[in-house]
């Protein structure tokens, strides 16, 4: 059970310093009356449930266990359906069979879903034939139209945001609970990938090993409660502090703040100045908390992060999610690993190998190269295992649909293909094809640490 956030002024401690990346809202009485009726909102997510993942996190730190966490770039009003939920939640099941086989550890699941509604960019406006209006934050802020209406701010969208995510949220629970991700349903669906896909039958070899192991346990009338659901938890960057704070309770059992708009949330790489209000935030909650770590991170950023977030040293408390870019993880990220396991601290530590990777087509579209996103991931393990330490997990932009906004892949995409079905607002996302290519890669890779 929880009680209201306004109970505990330290929620809003972060109101007292300089925050980036904040809609600028022409109308602040309006803003102000949005943030107090979504205080009133019953939570999304309960605080034992975000205990129960920073205990699967904890696993991850010790290198018992691997994360995968995927979905959207950002997430849209109109894609709140029972196929797009469904879909990707597919994609992300599929994966983590995988995974969990050939790595021979637990696969904790979390997307990327219901509350990414919010991006960072790179600049405040956008000009167009010599028009300049703010530009697309996300649906919870704004709309993706070029229009002065539509690109306005406005508040009304966090209640739009918060419906959303209870909506998505709610067709989660049932998928995952009522039968459609039971295990042999989902190794059926990876087998169609590999009879199916010109990709996929490189993975056969890998693909028939589970499917003995199902036959053998089926074989000695083995009948686990495990195979008919799936734990899947949601996660989203923590981007907008008036909806993220207005989401912030206390539990009654313990007394702590926990944020209910999501199991984990994360503070990334142009929000995370260690003076800044959105670390502050997150020092604040007793959710499990990533952080983005680009190229230019120093050792003593990290270290400082550490002691701002995780001064307990909790494992399951804190991930660093790594985003530097193929041609450079193998020489940025040594360091940083080096000096936070010499502190002590037991940090998760996962690849993010898309933000890194990305860049702009001679058509104009944004894009990623799926062989530039394997070599990160190639280079995150690489580091690793020559350190000894834990390759924790990825962390991926991705859809199960079959659009075509990543060139490369097993079923390849050419950059002439990108216009076909180019669908993303923001960034560029695997589909469900190059997922599945990743899933088993990474596979192989796990095995060979």
């Amino acid at each position: 059970m929880t009680v209201n956030a306004k109970t505990d002024a330290s929620v809003h401690t972060w109101r007292d310093l300089p925050a980036a990346q904040q809609p600028d809202y022409p109308d602040s009485k309006a803003l102000r009356d949005v943030v107090a009726e979504l205080e009133s909102y019953p939570p999304l997510v309960f605080a034992g449930e975000c205990d129960q993942l920073r205990e699967r996190m904890a696993a991850v730190a010790r290198g018992e266990a691997f994360l995968l966490q995927g979905g959207d770039c950002a997430e849209a009003f109109d894609a709140v359906s029972a196929e797009h939920i469904r879909n990707k939640l597919k994609t992300l099941l599929q994966m983590g069979a995988v995974l969990t086989y050939a790595g021979s550890v637990p696969v904790v699941k979390v997307g990327r879903i219901a509350g990414q509604y919010s991006k960072p960019r790179s600049k405040p406006t956008e000009t167009r034939d010599g028009v300049t209006l703010p530009t697309y934050r996300g649906d919870s802020v704004n709309g993706f139209e070029f229009t002065p209406e539509a690109r306005n701010p406005d508040p009304q969208r966090l209640k739009r945001m918060y419906q959303a995510s209870a909506s998505t949220l709610n067709l989660v629970r049932a998928f995952t609970t009522g039968g459609y991700a039971d295990l042999r349903q989902v190794h059926a669906w990876n087998q169609d990938f590999v009879k199916n896909s010109p990709s996929g039958q490189r993975y056969e070899a890998l693909a028939r090993e589970i499917d003995r192991a199902l036959n053998f346990m089926n074989a000695c009338g083995v009948d686990p409660e495990e195979f008919k659901t799936v734990e899947f938890f949601s996660s989203h960057e923590a981007l907008l502090l008036d909806y993220e704070g207005a989401l912030t309770r206390t539990d009654s059992r313990s007394g702590k703040l926990y944020d209910v708009s999501g199991h984990m949330v994360w503070v990334g790489e142009r929000t995370r100045q260690l003076d800044g209000a959105h670390i502050e935030f997150v020092s604040r909650i007793e959710n499990p908390v990533g952080v983005k770590l680009g190229p230019t991170t120093t050792p003593e950023e990290a270290l400082t992060l550490i002691d701002r977030i995780d001064p307990d040293r909790t494992p399951g408390r804190l991930t660093f999610i790594t985003r530097m870019g193929a041609d450079k993880i193998r020489d940025r990220l040594p360091t940083l690993v080096e000096k936070v396991a010499a502190s002590g601290a037991q940090v998760a530590w996962v690849c993010d190998p898309m933000h890194g990777n990305t860049f702009e087509a001679a058509s104009g579209h944004k894009t990623r190269r799926f062989d530039d996103v394997l070599d990160e991931v190639k280079g995150f393990f690489e580091v690793h295992k020559s350190l000894g330490t834990h390759p924790g997990g990825i962390h991926v932009e991705l859809t199960g649909d079959d659009v075509t906004e990543c060139v490369g892949g097993g079923d390849e995409i050419f950059v002439d293909d990108l216009h076909q079905r180019y669908e993303t607002a923001c960034d560029p996302r695997l589909n469900r094809s190059q997922s599945l290519d990743l899933a088993f890669l990474v596979a192989e890779m796990y095995r060979h640490q």
